[in-house]
């Protein structure tokens, strides 16, 4: 073979002839992703892999991804002689594994001491869990829109529940729930759950401010009381149960979240706690965000049906913000004026950013006004509530 013959066999090797201008709008994509990462620091932990992701699945020929795991009839002979690299990290999604993991790691850098020392803030992280339900209702019901439907922006009931748990400003609980439920949905799903989790300092603050007074946002609170470490223990362990035999659905979110926490909380296994809050989520963070990334092809994200799932997103978002703040409201006239409301915007399951929040918007009011701690209990309230709702619309399919 010459070398001539050999030059035009490496050429047709090369991807520039078989790629589209869809694949270099989606790596522009990433690399915004990527952008938003590194210079706004938004979710970075996330974004940059998602990002690389969405870069690497849209470089025609690489062999990277060869979707055969959709096919429904796929043996694991199959995946490993066809299988591609971002297939085998997919696989990790499409398993149930990652988001589990990711819980387990988050429970156990998660105090649930605020939360237990003034356990009535559980029922603002359950009232922000509404943004989810009544998004449920509207995506169902745009799909008996003939025009919407007719243009494949209606949504079959699935598809309504993956799409609604962004509201709950979840990135794990999402991904886990549309990798059951939607798996075709997956990539416009957990970008928009972590742009609206990177995005909670914009989109909260205007949000309570229109709802509450400036006399609301003044008021100060006393920190939660401390909690014994028996209560500590025994909270993680109690949870699970009951969660879990009320909602058997909820139990790998609810399970590995506890057991996290009570690595943390126990006392005897440093290594176990160390490992689930360092390393091992960490790994598992590389390749959720990189499989994720790969679910952002240009055939799957390029379309009307991806916009409108992000708009429908952001109003879930906004109505749990919403839903936890007039729940505040309500505690605070029948607390006789001693919870402020405020705390309710950090119902949402966006540890710690929505606290933090509330945090900031209640010192521009009242720079000597310490509400973190307080807002910490309905915080990691909607972590919890956003994992049973995640468990309650699986029972529904």
């Amino acid at each position: 073979m010459s070398f001539i013959d050999l030059f035009l066999r490496f050429a047709d090797s090369m991807a520039f002839s078989s790629i589209t201008w869809q694949n270099f709008v989606m790596m522009a994509v990433g690399a915004l992703l990527i952008y938003l990462g590194i210079v706004k620091k938004y979710e970075p932990l996330l974004l940059i892999p998602i990002g690389f992701g969405a870069i690497l699945v849209n470089i025609p020929l690489s062999g990277i991804l060869t979707g055969i795991l959709e096919t429904d009839s796929y043996t694991f002979y199959d995946l490993v002689h066809n299988g591609g690299l971002l297939d085998w990290f997919y696989l990790g999604i499409k398993a149930g594994l990652f988001p589990p993991i990711i819980f387990m790691g988050i429970g156990a850098m998660t105090d649930f001491g605020p939360l237990l020392g003034k356990p009535q803030t559980f029922l603002l992280g359950a009232a922000a869990q509404i943004g989810i339900f009544t998004t449920l209702l509207g995506a169902k019901a745009l799909g008996t829109i003939p025009f919407l439907a007719s243009h494949n922006l209606g949504f079959n009931f699935a598809e309504a529940c993956s799409i609604a748990i962004i509201g709950g400003a979840d990135g794990p609980t999402a991904i886990y729930l549309t990798s059951q439920l939607a798996e075709h949905l997956l990539g416009p799903i957990a970008v928009a759950a972590y742009t609206y989790m990177a995005l909670v300092p914009i989109i909260q603050p205007p949000i309570i401010k229109a709802l509450t007074t400036k006399k609301e946002r003044l008021i100060r609170m006393e920190d939660p009381k401390p909690v014994s470490k028996r209560t500590k223990i025994l909270f993680p362990i109690i949870t699970t149960i009951v969660t879990a035999l009320l909602i058997p659905a909820s139990a790998p979110l609810i399970g590995m979240l506890m057991i996290g926490n009570l690595f943390k909380e126990c006392g005897v296994v440093d290594r176990l706690s160390k490992t689930a809050q360092n390393e091992l989520i960490n790994i598992v963070t590389i390749m959720l965000g990189v499989a994720v990334g790969s679910k952002m092809s240009a055939e799957h994200f390029l379309n009307f049906q991806t916009l409108f799932i992000i708009v429908l997103g952001c109003i879930a978002f906004g109505i749990g913000t919403g839903g936890g703040v007039l729940l505040g409201k309500l505690m605070c006239k029948i607390s006789g004026g001693k919870i402020n409301p405020m705390i309710g915007a950090a119902g949402v399951s966006a540890v710690p950013m929505a606290a933090r929040v509330v945090q900031k918007v209640g010192q521009k009011e009242d720079p000597g006004n310490f509400l973190l701690m307080n807002a910490m209990g309905p915080n990691v309230a909607g972590v919890i509530g956003s994992a049973i709702a995640a468990g309650v619309l699986l029972s529904l399919n």
